[in-house]
């Protein structure tokens, strides 16, 4: 029933920054709505990232899109069964967040969900807060997001069974890690089992490479501080940096994640760590920065890399000469 991540609200008293951060470092567009919200496009949705002027500097809410209004009845009814609250949300809320139907529940960690039908869609051109080409969004929805949980293996038949998330993959060493998909993007959602809890990052993904590349090069002149050098994840092939944002979680900028078949696709347990080379954790101390260091170096000992991409003269034959 779920199709996409819809949108993100975050917490956080840093208009201004968030302004700078989300318009010159990732390239999304401002949009005031009024209010005490500041919200940012990133296509022709009306609203991907939502940033509330209150204090706290934490994840708000996520939004999770259904494919039709029937399914926000059962989705309800299934929450219900298992014994969570779910709250019906009144026209004001669904203004708010600019779609036709909402409802609301708390995941057992006490995260706030919120399921949406219909976001509301836009005619005006989508003005990138920096040239990029744009971003991969769509069938596949905003990205994706990435939280702490006290205790991962207790939530994963929460989204699993209730509300029907897939498993796409999962990791136990040094630490439990859970990612799970509900369209063709290899993960949509993921729990690190860090005994913490909050936001740890939320993902974006951009149709070009150079968009990623330039967004690094920006954020090293003072716009952000990056926590995570540029490298490539072994699960879903993204090539990424990880940034601080003004609220002192992560944003991953990247490109090129991988695309799977739903209807096949066989979780399986991961060993071979993180990245296939680079996201050199700039925020760990050097003891714990080396580990994931050594696991690099041991997957490239080993060999293990991504497929190819496809040699296919006739797409490159469509780039301009320069």
């Amino acid at each position: 029933m779920i199709t996409a991540l819809s949108y993100i609200g975050i917490r956080s008293n840093k208009s201004d920054d968030w302004r700078q951060f989300a318009g010159n470092v990732l390239g999304m567009q401002i949009v005031d709505h009024g209010g005490r919200n500041t919200a940012f496009r990133m296509d022709d949705q009306s609203q991907r990232l939502i940033v509330s002027d209150e204090p706290g500097d934490t994840l708000a809410y996520i939004g999770w899109e259904v494919g039709e209004k029937s399914d926000l009845e059962k989705l309800a009814a299934r929450l219900e069964a298992a014994g969570h609250n779910v709250i019906l949300g009144d026209r004001g809320l669904a203004n708010r967040r600019y779609v036709t139907e909402i409802i609301t529940c708390a995941d057992p960690a006490g995260n706030r969900l919120e399921f949406i039908w219909r976001p509301e869609k836009t005619t005006d051109p989508f003005i990138p807060g920096r040239p990029i080409e744009g971003f991969k969004t769509g069938p596949y929805g905003m990205g994706h997001a990435v939280l702490h949980v006290s205790d991962a293996e207790a939530l994963v038949p929460f989204y699993c069974d209730v509300l029907g998330f897939h498993l796409s993959d999962y990791g136990l060493k040094p630490i439990p890690l859970y990612f799970f998909h509900v369209n063709g993007r290899h993960h949509s959602f993921a729990i690190v089992g860090s005994g913490q809890a909050g936001f740890h990052h939320f993902m974006v993904e951009y149709d070009n490479l150079d968009d990623v590349g330039q967004g690094y090069d920006l954020a090293q002149t003072g716009l952000a501080e990056i926590a995570y050098t540029l490298g490539r994840h072994t699960n879903d092939y993204m090539t990424s940096f990880y940034a601080h944002t003004p609220s002192g979680f992560f944003v991953e900028s990247g490109w090129g994640g991988r695309i799977i078949d739903p209807a096949t696709w066989e979780p399986c347990e991961t060993n071979v760590g993180p990245s296939f080379w680079g996201h050199e954790r700039l925020y760990l101390k050097e003891q714990e920065r080396a580990a994931f260091r050594e696991k690099r170096l041991a997957t490239a000992a080993a060999g293990h890399r991504a497929p190819s991409v496809v040699n296919c003269p006739w797409l490159y034959g469509q780039v301009p000469e320069v």
